[in-house]
């Protein structure tokens, strides 16, 4: 694991990890957006990268790949945003969200080698089972890149097989289903994360439905840290026009860290 992963198994409580997609609204607001969210409490950042048939995302992140490949976007483009994130400043992790179709047609070896190049700290692939991960893992492993693993409610039988392998930290889908702002988290999860906590020698995080400040502490109480990702895409979306517009851009971003700041404040 390397060093800037390491930094979430420090502080290993109360973890944000924000999701956007990379080119939604566009490639300079992408960098923006993931400086704004450093600054307004972000300890990763994940990076979806754009795909026309994401089967784990809900609408409000599908009609942002939508926006981000009507522009352009590619995986290979995506990935080339974060050294320029790091020029910019940006020093927490950033972990890549992409699905096992474009990877594999790119090649997993070639996406490893760039990941590695580009200064990304690890690999998120929802639709890779486990158990069909290994080589996709020794190339993490060379390029010094973190597999993130998940876990799911229906994922009992598997937890310590899974947990045992997990590194930077353990994603845990708080429900089944697709990605999306929910109402309610089902009291279940609480139960289902206290396992995951006991197996997980990294921090466990939970996403999936997570969308208001009251969801964020009610997490926050039963694990290491939360993700967000269809709520801030759906404040991206709300804010495109002014962060498409650099002479604007300001404006869209002040909106951005407002209502981050809401949803994170204690």
């Amino acid at each position: 694991m390397n060093q800037r992963m390491n930094q979430l198994k420090e502080k290993n409580d109360g973890l944000f990890i924000p999701f956007i997609t990379a080119g939604d609204p566009t490639p300079e607001a992408t960098i923006d957006i993931a400086l704004m969210l450093e600054e307004a409490g972000a300890d990763l950042l994940e990076l979806g990268i754009p795909y026309s048939d994401p089967l784990a995302d809900g609408p409000t992140i599908q009609e942002a790949s939508k926006r981000a490949l009507a522009g352009g976007m590619t995986l290979e483009g995506a990935m080339k945003l974060v050294p320029l994130m790091r020029e910019r400043g940006l020093t927490i992790p950033v972990v890549v969200f992409t699905y096992f179709n474009p990877l594999l047609q790119f090649g997993e070896k070639r996406f490893t080698e760039l990941a590695g190049d580009m200064g990304i700290d690890g690999i998120l692939v929802p639709d890779l089972p486990y158990e069909e991960s290994d080589d996709l893992n020794t190339l993490c492993n060379k390029q010094g890149l973190s597999m993130i693993s998940l876990v799911a409610p229906t994922s009992n039988a598997r937890i310590k097989k899974i947990a045992s392998r997990a590194e930077g930290f353990l994603y845990c889908v708080s429900s089944l289903g697709v990605t999306g702002e929910r109402k309610k988290i089902d009291d279940r999860v609480y139960d289902f994360l206290e396992t995951v906590k006991q197996a997980s020698p990294v921090p466990v995080a939970v996403g999936f439905g997570i969308s208001s400040n009251e969801q964020v502490k009610e997490m926050q109480q039963h694990a290491d840290g939360v993700i967000v990702g269809s709520a801030l895409v759906r404040e991206i979306a709300k804010h495109e026009d002014l962060l498409k517009d650099e002479k604007n851009r300001k404006d869209g971003l002040f909106q951005l860290k407002t209502f981050v700041t809401s949803l994170i404040s204690s």
